[in-house]
């Protein structure tokens, strides 16, 4: 009987061993290897630089306070929001009072206004990059008016910014702020605010 256990154990502990070192290290080593050399800025994070320091990701989004910056989503993500590690929504629903506060809140800034529904709302993981075509057109006049610029320039550089749905229709029309926010910046001197 240990004759006939050690026969059928051995082949299983091969298949293991095997198994375990070609798909938990081969096949890992292999779609890096692939990412790395097909799609280098993708597979490390789609970083963005500028002068060779990173300022953030076209894949997270990042809190804009100053009244010349165009605004993210709200997020839920930490205690002040925008924290990677602490992905997450805010887990409110349509009842809650939390919720109905402050979005009240946000809306006092615009009073009189209908506001496009994801400047008041967080994502779901609270760190979204983009927002709405509309979203970003509702606040053209705030930039512009902070900046000095004319209203119809800002809504150019928006328009410009518009990502269109692949293939023209899978997914949603959107704007990246950290791109909408270094065009913004990459305008002549003259029309760049105080960073706040």
């Amino acid at each position: 009987m240990l004759k006939e256990f050690t026969s059928a154990f051995r082949p299983a502990l091969v298949l293991t061993l095997l198994f375990a070192v070609l798909l938990g290290l081969g096949y890992p080593a292999a779609m890096t290897g692939i990412g790395q050399a097909i799609f280098p800025a993708q597979a490390n994070g789609s970083l963005i630089r500028d002068d060779g320091r990173v300022i953030g990701s076209e894949l997270l989004g990042q809190g804009f306070a100053g009244a010349g910056y165009f605004h993210g989503r709200p997020s839920a993500a930490g205690k002040d929001g925008y924290d990677p590690t602490a992905s997450s929504g805010s887990n409110l629903g349509p009842t809650s009072q939390a919720l109905a506060d402050r979005i009240k809140t946000d809306l006092a800034h615009t009073p009189g206004k209908s506001v496009p529904a994801d400047l008041v709302t967080t994502s779901a993981s609270g760190l979204d990059p983009d927002i709405s075509p509309e979203a970003a057109f509702f606040q053209v006049d705030r930039v512009a008016a902070a900046r000095g610029m004319p209203v119809a320039q800002v809504r150019g550089l928006v328009a410009a910014q518009v990502e269109r749905p692949l293939l023209g229709f899978l997914g949603e029309a959107r704007v990246n702020v950290l791109a909408l926010n270094r065009a913004l910046d990459d305008l002549p001197k003259g029309t760049a605010p105080r960073r706040d």
